[in-house]
């Protein structure tokens, strides 16, 4: 077909050719012939090429085709979960490799009765899981759930049962540095209980059991946090019949801190634990108050005035009970009298002083009088007598 357009602009990119119909009609300058201007006629020849769209159409097709066996063909499988192994307190699971086929991973997710435990990190590398801190002899359901850029595929739901504190049989052991014999008679008491063992450290190992802390594997097991004992704890197991304490069976632990059990007999209570003597601190005595101190740090009464010669001996020979119980009357006396008595009641105090201080001047200033001798053992009861005769 042949069609001839007038030129009516040419510019340096766009030209623009009219129709006779007088049609506008924007072609590329590059495709016209150089010497053109405006005003110029160009005749331009159009046609089909049939061979050109047919290998176009096949090449598209087989673009598709390819496509659709690479992503439409597979899709990705759902999770195979599994129990690997199960304790009095703890589960293993583990799964086969998950196929996304072509999709794209978003996230595994491990479903605990219906609610999320938790994300399984890289999942295309780690294939099983342990999970503690569960409840003795109880079930619990497990599933996975995948989740790509395909869709999101679930698992079965699996149940589980969690042992019974009798029942050893998910008891899996590592063995480590021993003697040969020990380790044969550990292998005998392993199979009488119904436990496993295993060479190397695993994710399902519940105990690793040694007497010298040493060597990778001990190492391993160290940092799994998996309980490193001796073999007698699995001579404690045997002997009561039921899944004992790992406490007291640490390679640095103290034997007194281990469990003695009633030895698996039907009907008996749980065992016993055997701890070390403790030492109790007593609280120290509350202070006594400071007035009752100073009563009994307070000196003993002062001894009795001086007397003559013989007085003192008396004095020596017999206790002085009788003068203060007088001279507590004179005391209860004094505090009766008028004030008009002070006088005599002063010169009978000036009296019991020292016989070097009667001479000096303020005695001499006093009205003098008769005094007394002073009082005996054997005056105790005129004195009495003389105090009765005060008017009160």
């Amino acid at each position: 077909m042949l069609v001839s357009l007038t030129v009516g602009k040419v510019d340096a990119g766009v030209a623009v050719l009219l129709t006779e119909d007088k049609r506008l009609i924007e072609f590329p300058s590059i495709l016209l012939p150089p010497d053109i201007s405006s005003g110029s006629i160009v005749d331009i020849t159009v046609s089909r090429n049939h061979d050109k769209e047919s290998s176009s159409a096949a090449a598209f097709h087989a673009l598709q085709s390819n496509i659709y066996r690479t992503f439409g063909q597979r899709t990705p499988s759902a999770p195979i979960l599994r129990c690997r192994n199960a304790t009095q307190t703890s589960v293993v699971l583990e799964w086969d490799p998950i196929d996304i086929a072509t999709a794209e991973l978003r996230s595994l997710t491990l479903y605990r009765n219906g609610s999320k435990a938790g994300t399984i990190p890289k999942p295309t590398e780690v294939h099983s899981t342990k999970l503690s801190g569960l409840a003795v002899d109880t079930e619990y359901q497990f599933h996975l759930v995948l989740r790509t850029s395909a869709g999101t595929y679930s698992s079965e739901k699996i149940k589980v049962q969690t042992h019974k504190m009798t029942d050893l049989s998910g008891i899996t052991i590592t063995p480590g540095h021993m003697p040969a014999t020990l380790r044969e008679s550990l292998q005998k008491s392993v199979e009488r209980i119904g436990a496993k063992i295993v060479d190397t450290v695993r994710i399902d190992t519940t105990h690793f059991v040694c007497t010298e802390g040493r060597g990778p594997a001990w190492e391993k097991a160290v940092e799994n946090n998996i309980p490193v004992v001796v073999p007698d704890w699995i001579k404690g197991c045997e002997r009561d019949g039921r899944i004992v304490g790992v406490r007291g069976y640490y390679l640095n632990a103290d034997p007194r801190l281990r469990q003695i059990g009633p030895g698996g007999a039907p009907g008996q209570g749980p065992p016993q634990q055997v701890t070390s003597p403790r030492t109790e601190v007593t609280p120290p005595t509350p202070e006594r108050p400071t007035r009752q101190r100073e009563e009994d740090n307070s000196a003993p009464p002062p001894p009795p005035p001086p007397k003559d010669h013989e007085d003192e001996k008396s004095d020596t020979s017999t206790p002085p009970e009788p003068k203060t119980q007088t001279e507590e009357q004179k005391v209860r006396t004094e505090d009766l009298k008028p004030t008009a008595g002070d006088s005599e009641d002063e010169s009978d105090d000036e009296d019991e002083q020292p016989s070097n201080e009667k001479g000096s001047s303020s005695d001499a200033d006093l009205p003098s009088r008769e005094k007394p001798p002073p009082p005996t053992v054997e005056e105790d009861e005129d004195d009495k007598g003389k105090f009765e005769e005060v008017a009160f």
